[in-house]
């Protein structure tokens, strides 16, 4: 059974970190709905869903996706390149030690876990403002005594390699080929996301279902085209902060 790790989100989310959106005003109370709604879909779908108590110091808090990258075997402790956020890792290190052994990464690495996309047994890394050439190596390091390869991908104009591309089951990728290098990413079919939906490859892909914002309704139709499976959720307030899908919750097998 598939557990997702969540946090609820904090009031302090209206101070969370920007870097390619003008600040909008969020309304939390909105937020806290929509991040309840996540976390039912999640559960309606099959995920046994732990959802720890919001940190309200930490406005970023709610996407836990950036601190920790974890494989079948191991929870890598990520070094996130937004300083502010760095205080965020150890709460959930405790929590993710219940379920794997810990690796921590070091400076001068920076890596968030929004910039490591799993396809099989390839891990790839998306170079961008808040993962560098030293987090990339450091979890090659980690990972590839459990037998998992680590690629490079870059990333233009958008924040994490998943905010321009997601992987949805069949050998299709989803993605913004104006955002990221999808020759870096070879054998796999791309779909582009529609000219007016730029910021729509980031999707979340739970038991053969893709969950989409419901703001990329020409996405949503596209891809039922293609035969796969869609729910939409409403993540406006989210979407605000320059998140999506993805960002909150580290999915994983459960164990113990």
């Amino acid at each position: 059974m598939l557990t997702a790790i969540t946090r609820e989100a904090g009031s302090s989310l209206v101070n969370c970190q920007l870097t390619y959106l003008d600040r909008q005003s969020i309304d939390i109370g909105k937020a806290i709905q929509q991040h309840k709604a996540y976390e039912a879909l999640l559960m309606r779908l099959g995920v046994h869903v732990v959802c720890l108590p919001a940190e309200p110091e930490m406005p970023d808090a709610v996407f836990v996706e950036d601190v920790a990258v974890v494989t079948n075997e191991l929870a890598v402790m990520t070094r996130m390149g937004a300083e502010s956020r760095r205080a965020e890792s150890e709460s959930l290190a405790r929590v993710l030690s219940e379920f794997f052994p810990v690796h921590f990464l070091s400076a001068p690495a920076t890596l968030d876990g929004g910039d490591v996309l799993r396809i099989g047994q390839t891990f790839y890394v998306g170079l961008s403002a808040r993962t560098n050439n030293e987090g990339l190596e450091q979890l090659r390091e980690a990972l590839l005594p459990q037998g998992y390869d680590v690629a490079v991908v870059a990333v233009e104009a958008c924040l994490h390699l998943k905010t321009g591309c997601t992987y949805l089951g069949r050998g299709v990728l989803l993605a913004n080929p104006s955002w990221v290098d999808v020759s870096a990413l070879p054998g796999l079919e791309v779909i582009p996301v529609p000219v007016d939906e730029q910021a729509a490859a980031n999707t979340l892909t739970v038991n053969g279902t893709t969950i989409l914002p419901g703001t990329f309704p020409h996405t949503k139709q596209l891809l039922q085209t293609r035969g796969f499976t869609i729910e939409t959720l409403d993540i406006s307030e989210f979407q605000k902060a320059e998140a999506g899908l993805t960002c909150m919750s580290i999915i994983f097998e459960g164990r113990n």
